[in-house]
């Protein structure tokens, strides 16, 4: 029988990163090595280690850390894969049922969101947000209903200077701080909404799908044209896409009585 090698730097290092995955915010290294009993300079090496890798980001103004972009993508990698698409395609073809507007679940990517699943309604026009497609999280009511759930300095780090702020018409946020107020209205109204950013003419409303540490695995959207939104309608579709994202986070939280649909 082959002999199992320990590697205690490889538990540290996770242990690292799954401590910094239940914070609210950045945290300081004194702080992690005390809560997880680590020495210190053996704290300072590790997280220097994965800053170089993009799984931490270090905040000297702070002199704190948090999780970076390499640990995003690791997250969205399982997001994306087909567990998720399975969970989250019969909620939203009932959500199409329901308001009879085209749906999609995306997940975010880096500075993108990624659409795993478009549920077109039937007699509506094809949208942007086919598979596969990517595009600028600030633009998309996806995105923004996602970027919402992230602390700030994790925004911050997604979106470090004003080359990042990608459009695709005029309309959009083209700053950190334009893009922070559209996120504080985001969690104020409990959903995001996009209209006319990524094509004229349409709106799109948006909820995040949060997992159980209340970190945002996905988002579930409808799209409308304009012109046929008005205050009613408006508040029936979000209701809709905020049951259907509370049905997906449910079944992905192994709820055995996920809200009915």
């Amino acid at each position: 029988m082959p002999r199992q090698v320990k590697a205690p730097a490889a538990h540290q290092v996770l242990a690292i990163l799954g401590h910094l995955g239940r914070q609210a915010g950045p945290v300081p290294a004194a702080t992690i090595a005390r809560e997880l009993g680590l020495p210190r300079s053996t704290t300072y090496q590790l997280l220097a280690t994965l800053a170089e890798s993009g799984f931490v980001v270090h905040l000297a103004d702070e002199r704190r850390y948090s999780l970076g972009l390499a640990a995003y993508e690791l997250a969205t990698g399982y997001a994306r894969q087909a567990p998720l698409q399975r969970v989250a395609r019969v909620p939203l073809a009932r959500l199409v049922d329901r308001t009879g507007y085209t749906a999609h679940l995306a997940v975010l990517h880096g500075r993108e969101v990624i659409y795993l699943i478009e549920e077109r309604a039937p007699g509506r026009p094809p949208l942007v947000t086919d598979v596969g497609v990517r595009l600028p999280a600030q633009l998309t009511a996806s995105g923004r209903a996602m970027l919402a759930a992230l602390p700030a300095a994790q925004v911050r780090a997604l979106f470090p200077q004003p080359e990042a702020f990608v459009t695709r018409h005029e309309p959009g946020p083209r700053s950190l701080s334009a893009l922070r107020k559209l996120l504080v209205e985001t969690r104020r109204r409990g959903h995001a909404v996009e209209d006319g950013e990524v094509t004229p003419g349409f709106v799109s409303i948006a909820v995040a799908v949060l997992d159980h540490t209340r970190h945002p695995v996905a988002s579930v959207a409808v799209t409308m044209p304009r012109s046929e939104l008005n205050p009613d309608l408006s508040d029936v579709v979000v209701a809709e896409v905020a049951r259907t994202a509370r049905a997906i986070a449910a079944r992905i939280s192994g709820h055995t009585h996920p809200p009915a649909l």
